[in-house]
């Protein structure tokens, strides 16, 4: 069975039906996919996400990815954990604003907005999004880390889309070597923090005004929002990073642990920023326990 044998519109957009097999060629399920499905518009630039439905009895939970890229490039196209949707989950992939267009918070806010679309829209597709989880590699990350922490945090929600009603929170965070603080950044990394090196230079606004002060790095940084009623966390990250520093993952989890939360740092021994290894056995089984433990049953 090809992907080109099954085509169907759904709400006006092209769903492709995928065959897919794990990789010991056990139980091979149907995966349903919507593409580019418009969550919000902003200054008439849609923004959009691919949405991946499992064959399952029953809503599958929702597991979001949002991609690296520095802020100012990546694509939502070919999510690396997709293979979540072979062990029952729904899967959404999502696209937000780079730095050439906006700086921070706008790209907060479109994540947010991503998951209110998605809430509102679960009973049209036949996903259960009572509960979320969000993940995400390097800048998504970070994005993914803020999702988690600043859910009392009414700057960060922004306007965009049609679901104000809907709430933004999330309930499990997966962070693959983002980025959590960026005043400890510029003490461990300055040669990266406040050069264009580094895309956060950017996010934080400092092409703009050519510094960075630490009032914006304190705003910006999950660290700064850590309280006790976080969702559980799960980070991967290696040792031989210098896009990233482990010490950023190091800190996050430092931070949760002092509070009595849930989290785990998976540290990849030899592994830089990114690369297949995060996303295999044995680490894509601790990321499927992880959801597992946490998703309601």
């Amino acid at each position: 069975m090809s992907p080109s044998q099954f085509k169907t519109l759904t709400l006006g957009i092209l769903a492709t039906v995928l065959m897919t097999g794990n990789l010991n060629g056990q139980n091979t399920a149907e995966v349903t996919v919507h593409r580019d499905l418009v969550f919000a518009n902003v200054d008439g630039t849609p923004l959009k996400l691919d949405l991946y439905l499992p064959a399952v009895q029953g809503n599958a939970p929702l597991v979001i990815w949002i991609h690296g890229g520095g802020w100012r490039g990546g694509s939502k196209q070919k999510p690396p954990i997709r293979k979540v949707t072979e062990h029952g989950y729904a899967l959404a992939s999502i696209s937000y604003r780079f730095t050439d267009t906006a700086i921070f918070p706008a790209q907060i806010h479109d994540c947010k907005a991503a998951v209110r679309w998605l809430r509102a829209n679960a009973d049209s597709f036949g996903y259960n999004a009572d509960w979320i989880a969000v993940a995400g590699g390097s800048a998504g990350g970070y994005l993914a880390l803020m999702l988690g922490v600043t859910d009392q945090i009414a700057e960060f929600n922004g306007s965009l889309g049609d679901h104000p009603e809907q709430s933004s929170s999330v309930q499990a965070v997966i962070d693959y070597f983002g980025p959590s603080d960026f005043l400890l950044r510029g003490k461990t990394q300055p040669e990266r923090a406040y050069t264009e090196k580094s895309g956060s230079f950017a996010l934080l606004g400092g092409l703009r005004d050519g510094k960075l002060t630490p009032e914006i790095e304190r705003r910006a940084s999950p660290a700064t929002y850590v309280t006790a009623d976080d969702p559980p966390l799960l980070v991967f990250h290696g040792t031989d990073d210098e896009v990233v520093r482990l010490d950023q993952s190091e800190h996050i989890v430092k931070l949760y642990s002092e509070l009595g939360l849930s989290a785990k740092l998976v540290v990849v021994e030899s592994a830089g920023h990114g690369g297949v290894r995060f996303f295999r056995d044995p680490h894509f089984a601790t990321l499927l326990k992880f959801l597992d433990q946490h998703r309601p049953r």
